[in-house]
């Protein structure tokens, strides 16, 4: 198990900039992948960006560009650093992680927090 705490919505305006963490229970190096996930009202959860323990990252086409994930071992935190915000931006993010035992993977998630990008 890992407990995984967001932090850092909030309400910003077009082309602003927000900075989201993820603070995990255990140590990152214990798990497969972190990675920042989007729920907008009436959409399904989307994958943003994810990172992997040998820092690879991915991103979703429509954040190319704009945002960045990033990781600090150390502090077994995560990152989304969010430029440029678009309205169809808006949506609860949520910070997971996954790891393999096995065969199996296991997928922990945070509580999610807002954002809101509007004039």
């Amino acid at each position: 198990q890992v407990q995984l705490v967001e932090s850092g919505g909030g309400l910003v305006q077009p082309g602003g900039s927000l900075r989201l963490s993820c603070a995990a229970s255990r140590t990152l190096f214990t798990l497969n992948a972190m990675g920042w996930y989007r729920q907008a009202p009436g959409k399904q959860r989307e994958l943003v960006a994810a990172i992997t323990k040998d820092g690879s990252t991915n991103y979703a086409d429509f954040v190319k560009g704009r945002f960045t994930i990033s990781r600090d071992n150390a502090k077994n935190g995560v990152y989304l650093q969010m430029n440029s915000l678009k309205p169809e931006d808006t949506a609860v993010y949520y910070c997971n992680a996954n790891e393999r035992i096995g065969a199996s993977r296991y997928d922990y998630w945070g509580q999610g927090t807002q954002v809101t990008v509007s004039s």
